[in-house]
């Protein structure tokens, strides 16, 4: 049973940088597919970016192209999620998921970003 957990949120001043990992144990994630998502408090969860099993492709959500950055790590069983230039928008639970096909979907416990001055 694959299980994640997210780390690396934080209190951070506007501008700043976070580094997020989603660490797995079980099984390293080099078949899943990767998302990390986030949500507000009353606000449906939203897919940020995604790095896929099968070519290591990635994307972003318009909001935080440019400044945010899904990678893998050497050891197989983290991926994490570079976020700079944070801004009082980002503050959020951020999530990460793992996929390997719709009937296969690991979600980690969160981990709080909160960017203020």
């Amino acid at each position: 049973q694959l299980q994640l957990v997210e780390s690396g949120g934080g209190l951070v001043q506007p501008g700043g940088s976070l580094r997020l990992s989603c660490s797995a144990s079980g099984s390293t994630l080099d078949y899943y597919t990767i998302g990390w998502f986030r949500q507000a408090p009353g606000k449906e969860r939203e897919g940020i970016s995604c790095i896929t099993s099968a070519d290591g492709g990635t994307t972003y959500a318009d909001s935080v192209k440019g400044r945010f950055t899904i990678s893998r790590g050497d050891a197989k069983n983290t991926v994490y999620l570079q976020m700079n230039n944070l801004q009082p928008e980002d503050s959020d639970v951020y999530y990460c998921k793992a996929e390997a096909g719709a009937a296969t979907t690991y979600w980690g416990q969160g981990t709080q970003v909160t960017v203020s001055s």
